[in-house]
């Protein structure tokens, strides 16, 4: 017999008093290559605190990145999401209060919003009866839903390098584990690029010879990645989505070509115009790190940078329940 969704009035509150605390990555999707499929999790962490009322009231405190900016009620993303969640597990709240510590930053290309579903996603699953909670693809499915691909949930929620891919309305991951010498470096710049902007710019189909090369790249990266990051430079290149957006972000273009003329593996992280180079060794990401302060101080002096030697998370989304 097919199951109906409970009408609003028919939902249970969750229960009022509790407190817990969600800390979740940053990501880099695409990693080149890999555009829409693969992504990697970040030591970059936004966390999330949420509180259950009894008052009706929603109080939303938020530090950090977007402290500006975000909105601070029902509209913001993570109070939607919350609450989109709620729902579809057969609940609702009589109140929140939430707490917003951002350190990922907004529209560079480091799965921001991707970060904020999944800490409300896990949260609100993790408020409800025990009984009535769901596992983790189940999280993936739905914050895949609301992202409209998993490239940059996935590692945000399983950690690691995460393979993904769609069947129909289907979302589906798994992970891979990074060899323990690939070092992240991340140049984000001062200027913004949003997602619909940069997937604008990509053409409605590419030929069978660039899909080919790329198919051929993407799975060099992942063996690269995981077993042999000697061929990080060649697995990186791309032939989908890169050449499309340079002078949407020229100054970040520039930047990853001369990295790459110079031997670092560098690709736009996600959408842009953040600059990812997976380094092999604290070694190059040293060198990268030097040389990228040296570029950009003499080719963009009107574009602040901000250069972080990263690594890679291996624990993706996690959850403390303040007991009282």
């Amino acid at each position: 017999m097919e199951q109906t969704q409970p009408t609003a009035t028919d939902r249970e509150f969750v229960a009022a008093g509790q407190r817990l605390t969600v800390k979740v990555p940053g990501t880099s999707a695409n990693l080149g290559p890999g555009y829409d499929s693969l992504g990697l999790a970040l030591s970059i962490y936004d966390t999330l605190t949420v509180e259950t009322l009894t008052t009706g009231e929603l109080e939303f405190q938020l530090s950090g990145e977007g402290a500006d900016t975000l909105p601070r009620d029902s509209s913001h993303l993570v109070v939607r999401a919350i609450d989109l969640a709620l729902d579809r597990l057969g609940f609702k709240h009589s109140g929140l209060r939430i707490t917003a510590d951002n350190v990922n930053p907004h529209g560079r290309g480091l799965g921001s919003s991707a970060s904020a579903v999944v800490a409300a996603v896990t949260a609100a699953n993790a408020l409800v009866p025990k009984e009535a909670q769901r596992d983790l693809d189940w999280i993936l499915q739905l914050t895949s839903e609301m992202e409209g691909h998993p490239d940059n949930v996935a590692p945000a929620i399983f950690g690691g390098l995460a393979l993904s891919w769609q069947d129909s309305e289907q979302y589906s991951s798994t992970r891979a584990e990074v060899a323990r010498s690939v070092v992240p470096v991340v140049a984000v710049p001062d200027y913004e690029l949003s997602t619909e902007t940069a997937r604008g710019l990509l053409p409605a189909s590419v030929g069978h010879h660039a899909a080919a090369m790329n198919s051929g790249r993407a799975a060099l990266l992942i063996h690269a990645l995981t077993t042999q990051p000697e061929f990080l430079l060649p697995g990186t290149e791309d032939y989908l989505h890169q050449s499309y957006r340079a002078e949407a972000m020229r100054p970040s273009a520039d930047l990853i070509a001369a990295l790459r003329t110079a031997g670092h593996a560098a690709v736009v992280s996600g959408a842009g115009p953040t600059v990812m180079v997976l380094a092999n060794g604290p070694g190059e990401a040293a060198t990268v790190a030097e040389f990228i302060e040296a570029f950009t101080a003499a080719n963009t002096p009107n574009v602040s940078w901000r250069v972080m030697t990263l690594a890679v998370d291996v624990e993706g989304a996690r959850v403390e329940v303040h007991r009282r």
